[in-house]
């Protein structure tokens, strides 16, 4: 595991978003990645933002070598047990980058990016731009991003500016010719509050390969 120096504020926050609970997320590797990356051959992977690690674990157990990325050492401690604990421990390599700040080195057979939003300060697009140039020729890009809140939700909790299927490739910008655009969806999916109401919330997918 290799770490980036200076923590700054997004870094303590998240740090205390983890070490305040045993656990934040599901375990489970998300929906969308499931959908979108199933069928893909295994090669190299970055999990951009991996959390627990459900995602990167779910990808070493399909046979890819994965990095994954986040930017709290506690979380990425617990993902490292979790790969340990399903046996794919020897397939997944932990680095810690506050992403707009520094990066992973290196290009992926495919680079992933799943619900990269935040109550506090984060460059998106730098981020989403670096995601971009690390996806080897041959590659995919895989980014899923909330929508908007879920139906439930009549007071947010801060203020955000969710991404539009078009505006992320406007910000993308990337070259023509170069990438094919596989998926780009808007998809409803069920959501429960903490107390129990159900609902649902909206997620935009973009799936895209380059050469």
């Amino acid at each position: 595991m290799t770490d980036t120096p200076a923590p700054a504020p997004a870094a303590d926050f998240w740090e205390a978003r983890y070490r305040d609970t045993d656990r934040v997320w599901s375990g489970r590797p998300n929906e969308l990645l499931v959908r979108e990356a199933g069928d893909l051959a295994p090669g190299t992977a970055l999990d951009l933002g991996c959390g627990e690690g459900a995602d990167a674990v779910w990808l070493a157990g399909r046979g890819w070598r994965v990095t994954g990325v986040d930017i709290s050492a506690t979380a990425l401690e617990r993902a490292a047990v979790h790969a340990a604990d399903a046996g794919v421990g020897d397939r997944v390599s932990w680095e810690r980058h506050e992403l707009g700040r520094s990066f992973p080195e290196g290009s992926f057979d495919l680079v992933s990016a799943h619900y990269l939003q935040s109550p506090v300060p984060l460059d998106q697009r730098a981020v989403l731009g670096g995601a971009a140039r690390a996806v080897a020729e041959g590659g995919t890009l895989l980014v899923v991003m909330h929508a908007g809140w879920p139906s439930w939700q009549t007071e947010p909790p801060f203020d955000a500016v969710f991404p539009t299927l078009d505006g992320v490739l406007d910000e993308l910008a990337l070259p023509a010719g170069e990438w094919t655009v596989r998926t780009k969806e808007t998809v409803r999916r069920p959501s429960v509050s903490p107390e129990g109401t159900e609902g649902h919330r909206d997620d935009n997918v973009w799936h895209l390969r380059r050469g």
